[in-house]
């Protein structure tokens, strides 16, 4: 059977970094049965057809349930297309990001960062989308705001922390600050203890968001899984992936769910931007949108799975013989450490399909 890989191609740095993403994960690598089918995202286009574009992507990904996406521009124009997160988040009800932090070989973490540390981040509400406005005049003069988020997705973000605790065998630490807003961000935090009782066995360490940032820089080493608001999330995600010493060690995946907690959307992208300054050089760090590749890949069934794994390995194995960008203190240049990740892959699904005979 073939899996369809919904294609949302970008601007800039993203969308270079994209085809070489696309170029690991291609059948002839991994003998993986998968098909492309792209969508343009860049910002002319979204112009163009006024974010329709955006729109047909959205469907097809909700007939795939696969996506990879390329770093995209938001304009900062008023009235604008804006960025088309929002959109593919609210059309293929996305429900919680997932940024998880590892170590990178040869990298200086901060704080002592040993173990994973992963983030999962509210996709939607919150301070984003929230209506704001202004009255009054001179020093009299406020800003308004008013935030929604609803039960259902605190509900998801807390049920994905502790069945993502128990996979990677981390406890769930920190929260939202429930003291000051017993009543908004409160409402995770019931859904955070309503969580720990269905899984007694995950360990659980509830904390104020302002003692969860302080106590991650005490440098304790544990693996974690830190449920977030969508604000507080997008804050934490960019810190941790910094705390292993670059935000190219990590994929970046927005989920839907079923009725089942299983995933019904997976979109994968790298966490970083379009990366302006380094459009055209051939030195950007393709990492993150390799990893964003092969865990898509673990979406499609064995195959699929052991895929994955054939090309994380590579990818730090990689860095660890000094294979690298020079972000990372290498020489390779973006395509030369794809090739390599490319030719260590071919070579264990190969040795690994010897060894399964």
């Amino acid at each position: 059977m073939t899996r369809t890989i919904v294609v949302l191609e970008g601007d800039q740095t993203g969308q270079t970094l994209l085809e070489e993403g696309l170029r690991v994960i291609d059948p002839s690598v991994t003998g993986v049965n998968v098909a492309f089918k792209r969508f343009n995202l860049s910002l002319e286009n979204r112009r163009a057809t006024k974010n329709g574009v955006v729109n047909e992507a959205a469907e097809a990904m909700l007939v795939a349930g696969l996506g990879i996406k390329a770093a995209t521009i938001t304009p900062e124009i008023s009235g604008d297309v804006g960025s088309p997160n929002a959109i593919l988040r609210e059309k293929v009800d996305g429900t919680v990001i997932v940024r998880t932090g590892r170590r990178i070989p040869g990298v200086r973490t901060v704080a002592g960062a040993y173990s994973p540390i992963a983030v999962i981040r509210m996709a939607v509400g919150d301070a984003y989308g929230a209506k704001e406005w202004r009255e009054g005049t001179g020093d009299d003069e406020i800003a308004c705001r008013t935030e929604t988020i609803t039960r259902k997705h605190c509900r998801a973000v807390s049920e994905y922390a502790f069945m993502y605790a128990e996979k990677i065998g981390a406890k769930v630490f920190g929260g939202p600050k429930y003291t000051v807003s017993p009543v908004y961000e409160g409402m995770l935090k019931e859904e955070m203890d309503a969580a720990a009782k269905r899984h007694p066995n995950i360990r659980y360490e509830p904390q104020l968001i302002d003692a969860t940032y302080a106590l991650l820089l005490a440098g304790h080493g544990d693996a974690m899984v830190i449920p977030a608001l969508n604000r507080d999330g997008d804050c934490l995600s960019d810190m941790v992936l910094q705390m292993f010493g670059s935000i190219a060690g990590s994929e970046s995946l927005l989920i839907g769910f079923d009725e089942s907690w299983k995933p019904r959307v997976v979109m994968a992208e790298a966490p970083h931007g379009t990366a302006p300054a380094l459009f055209g050089k051939n030195v950007a760090n393709p990492m993150a949108m390799i990893l964003a590749g092969a865990s898509l890949l673990s979406y499609c069934g064995p195959e699929g799975i052991l895929a994955a794994r054939a090309i994380q390995e590579s990818v730090f194995e990689a860095v660890y013989d000094q294979i690298c960008t020079a972000d990372l203190q290498g020489h390779s240049s973006t395509t030369e450490f794809t090739d390599e990740v490319i030719a260590r892959t071919r070579k264990k699904i190969e040795v690994w399909g010897s060894l399964q005979q």
